[in-house]
Parts: structure tokens; sequence; C-alpha cells
């Protein structure tokens, strides 16, 4: 298993400073705005910071354009996206919410969600929490079979992805209860999540 497992949401994106954007604007095409890249870059410093001289370091990226751009910032203080090893993982994309969305059906659909549960409310035409769970772990499975079968497995891993995915990554990994996972709050936009193995290899 990798010494270190670490997790780091999108910067800053268009639909963060402004929902309505969604109603005609695809979820997976939002930009970061130049706050977001600015957030970017910083966490790329954070996390390049944790790499040691002789990891071998291995990046999982959901394909959203706002994640693949806060990938290319990271790359940058590790030479460039043409010197990692890296990989665009649609099991890793955000929850789904449905196609173009309008504000004012979703702002009621939000509360709703809050008042049902995040793990097992679903959205009209998308997702509920519990679904994101199932591939997490068919990507979790993935990424076993990789570490043990392939030559020289990555020391470090970084996963850029969204928010409630990340939170939802943790539960699965040491194994949390959904209650557990209601009282937690999502990474904010780049906040970075080091996972970093101790002596009994956990």
């Amino acid at each position: 298993m990798p010494r270190k497992i670490i997790l780091v949401r999108h910067g800053e994106s268009e639909g963060n400073v402004d929902w309505n954007v969604m109603a005609y604007k695809p979820d997976e095409k939002l930009e970061l705005t130049p706050k977001g890249r600015q957030q970017a870059l910083e966490a790329g410093k954070i996390i390049r910071a944790h790499v040691k001289e002789g990891d071998r370091v291995r990046f999982y990226v959901s394909p959203y354009l706002r994640t693949r751009q806060t990938f290319h910032s990271i790359a940058t203080f590790f030479g460039g996206t043409e010197c990692v090893s890296a990989f665009e993982e649609p099991r890793l994309r955000e929850q789904d919410w449905g196609n173009f969305q309008n504000f004012v059906e979703m702002e009621a659909i939000k509360a709703e969600r809050r008042r049902y549960g995040t793990f097992f409310y679903r959205v009209p035409h998308g997702e509920s929490g519990a679904d994101v769970y199932d591939r997490i772990s068919t990507f979790l499975e993935s990424l076993y079979r990789s570490l043990l079968t392939k030559p020289s497995p990555p020391s470090v891993v970084v996963i850029v992805t969204h928010g409630l995915l990340a939170r939802l990554f943790v539960m699965r990994w040491f194994r949390k209860s959904v209650s557990e996972f209601e009282s937690w709050r999502n990474l904010n936009n780049c906040e970075v999540l080091v996972m970093e193995r101790n002596d009994e290899q956990r």
C-alpha cells in the first residue's frame, strides 16, 4: 500500500460562485475562477511538500474540467503533466445532480436532502450518496489490484476530486458508519487531506 494517499478537492469553480450557471452549462464543463486557479497552485505547493525524494507519485483525476484544471496547476510543481503518472478516472466524478438545473427547483431539492440525509437521498434524475459510495468501492478494488499486480507501485497516490466524493472516500476507506459520514463536512475548495500509513500498514 502507498505510504500516503492525498485527497484534494478542486479549486473554486463557476458553480461555487453562481449556482445559476448550471441552468445553461453542464456540470462537467464548469471552469475554475481566477481564485480557484490560485487555490490550485497553493494546493500544489502543499502536496509537493508531502513528497520525499525517491517517492513514486501517481495521480487519479476526475474527468470534470475543474478537476483537470486543478490537476494541471498542481502538476507544475512536479515538472508538468508530461512528467507525472496520471490517470483520468470517471468514477471520481462529482455526484450526478441531473442535467441542466433550475435554480429554484434545486434549492428545494437541497433543502429536502438536508432533511432526509445526504447519504441516502437520491437526487431526481441523479445519484444518492450511496450510489457514489458504490462506485468509489469499485474504484478502490481497481486501485488495490493495480497496487498489488503492477511493477513499481506508487508510494504516494494523489486523488483530485470533489467535496462529497472525498468525504465518501474516507468513509469507505476507514469503514465508517453512515451516521459518522453525516456528521462530517465536505472539503473546502483545494483543501488537502493527507492519509498516512502507520506502522500497522493502515
